[in-house]
């Protein structure tokens, strides 16, 4: 007799452990920690113009390239270290891409230090609680939002590079500031249950 999978999201590739493992453990829950932030924010710059499950894969990848996502070590980066990264084959190695990151580290320290930390700034866009959308279906889930483009539009006034509003706002569904999972997925009410929605 086999186990019944629980539903999860229609977007999600069930024949890849790792990516299930993501969105059961991770996408969607509400992140404070400037270290988590900081990773998500150059995992999802990275993304951009390529398939998130792309990004994924090579995560490790970019953890040992980028020193454990340490804003303030990746924040002393220089030349030297571009060039070591441009040769790195665990990372998309795209030159903009790798100036993005160092350039978003030091932007990450200067909000940090005006706003007490990341997570300060970054929740209050949300008024500090999760939203939760009603999708039902593949189709209803949306590229970018209100929000997400006032994020980016804010983000890249402050300096930041790859941020566009698809970018922010795939950030805001990894990191809990939206709860995309639709209606039938059980991750849904259990994060809403967990989290209660409610800043700690």
């Amino acid at each position: 007799m086999t186990n019944k999978q629980p539903t999860r999201c229609p977007w999600l590739d069930t024949s890849k452990p790792d990516y299930v493992k993501y969105h059961d453990e991770e996408w969607g829950v509400p992140v404070y920690d400037d270290n988590k932030l900081f990773e998500y924010l150059t995992l999802e710059s990275a993304q951009a113009g390529l398939s998130w499950y792309t990004i994924l894969k090579r995560r490790e990848g970019y953890r040992n390239a980028f020193a454990n996502f340490d804003v303030q070590k990746v924040a002393l980066f220089d030349e030297k270290d571009i060039e070591r990264l441009m040769q790195n084959t665990d990372i998309i190695r795209n030159r903009k891409k790798i100036e993005a990151a160092i350039n978003n580290a030091h932007r990450f320290i200067e909000i940090q230090n005006a706003f007490g930390s990341f997570s300060e700034y970054m929740w209050s866009f949300v008024d500090n609680k999760t939203i939760v959308n009603t999708f039902e279906s593949k189709e209803d889930f949306i590229a970018t939002s209100e929000i997400s483009d006032m994020f980016s539009k804010d983000l890249k006034k402050r300096g930041f590079k790859f941020v566009g509003s698809t970018t922010c706002y795939a950030h805001m569904q990894a990191c809990g500031m939206v709860n995309d999972h639709t209606v039938d997925c059980y991750r849904r009410s259990q994060i809403i249950k967990q989290f209660n929605q409610e800043k700690p």
